[in-house]
């Protein structure tokens, strides 16, 4: 798989990234540790070299998982990884009440973007992941409450001590990197986008292409709905959130899925799924540098990696573009 370069650094990461999400099982309903580690083991074996994960993925599991499996092959990864969301401290930043973790325990989950504390994060994720270094540190949420000069100060002293290669941010909007960037050089932005979710194409996207900043999407499946193959009679596991979304919820469940039905015959005649085609129409949009794609097990990974290799037409791309621009969602 031909990697990308992070903008002014020399990170080179793959366009189809794994994403680590899951495999903390918290949202997701739970994880199994052989079966997540075999996982990420298959990604790298077969070009998909590039993990993003986070602490409070599963708080803790996630990083620890790919610790385990990036075990003698780290100079063949890039990791990402976030800080900026704690659940050890309460700050007056609430980002996520009254959750549980996979122990069962209730606990609450607050933004923290001081100096000290992305410090401290950087160092227990360097611990959990098992290595010296992290490729791309990323900013999970803007905290409101500390200024963005001390995080990102915070970030250039990790970056000179090297164990940081690179910063970025995720879930910031243009004006907030464009603020950000006034004290560090941030080299991307992580977001979510999809299909059914697009609005970063209105500020976003032009400002990273005009400031030459690298994007990252996640849930370009949005969670799953994308495959197909939730239905309005889909068994969720205890502890799986998605249902109490609104892509999830009817009419937008049916509407979806017969949008999907409708370009399935795209996907079919290049004898792919059509989570195969969502995603990789999802690299094909302007801007978009790199799509995470999340996955549970072996088979999970080797079917997405199919969708970096697809190849799609001007023409179907169009065909697609237009069935979207006539699903009307409830949001």
């Amino acid at each position: 798989m031909n990697k990308v370069t992070l903008p002014g650094t020399d990170v080179k990461i793959t366009p189809l990234t794994f994403g680590a999400w899951a495999i903390g099982g918290w949202f997701w309903g739970g994880a199994d540790e052989k079966e997540s580690v075999h996982a990420i083991e298959s990604a790298i074996d077969n070009g998909m070299t590039t993990i993003d994960t986070a602490p409070v993925y599963g708080f803790g599991q996630s990083e620890e998982f790919v610790g385990k499996a990036i075990k003698g092959k780290r100079d063949k990864v890039q990791i990402l990884t976030k800080f900026g969301l704690r659940w050890d401290v309460v700050t007056p930043n609430l980002h996520f009440e009254k959750t549980k973790d996979n122990q069962g325990n209730e606990l609450s989950i607050y933004r923290l973007g001081s100096k000290e504390s992305v410090i401290k994060e950087c160092e227990d994720s360097l611990r959990r992941l098992r290595t010296d270094h992290i490729d791309l540190f990323q900013q999970h949420w803007p905290d409101s409450h500390t200024p963005v000069e001390e995080t990102m100060e915070a970030m250039e002293i990790l970056k000179n001590q090297g164990k940081i290669k690179a910063g970025g941010v995720s879930n910031y909007s243009a004006k907030q990197m464009a603020e950000a960037n006034n004290y560090f050089r941030l080299v991307s932005n992580q977001v979510p986008y999809s299909m059914v979710l697009r609005d970063i194409e209105n500020e976003l996207v032009p400002y990273c292409v005009k400031n030459d900043k690298a994007i990252i999407v996640y849930s370009p499946l949005q969670r799953g709905i994308l495959t197909g193959k939730i239905t309005a009679d889909y068994k969720f596991n205890e502890g799986d959130h998605r249902p109490n979304t609104p892509f999830y919820k009817e009419p937008n469940l049916s509407r979806i899925n017969q949008f999907l039905n409708e370009i399935k015959p795209i996907a079919e005649s290049k004898n792919a799924t059509l989570a195969q085609l969502v995603i990789r129409w999802t690299l094909s949009q302007t801007g978009i540098d790199c799509v995470l794609a999340g996955s549970r097990n072996e088979k999970q990974v080797l079917e997405n990696i199919r969708a970096a290799e697809l190849i799609i037409s001007t023409d179907e791309v169009k065909i697609i573009n237009e069935k979207l621009n006539n699903l009307k969602l409830e949001l």
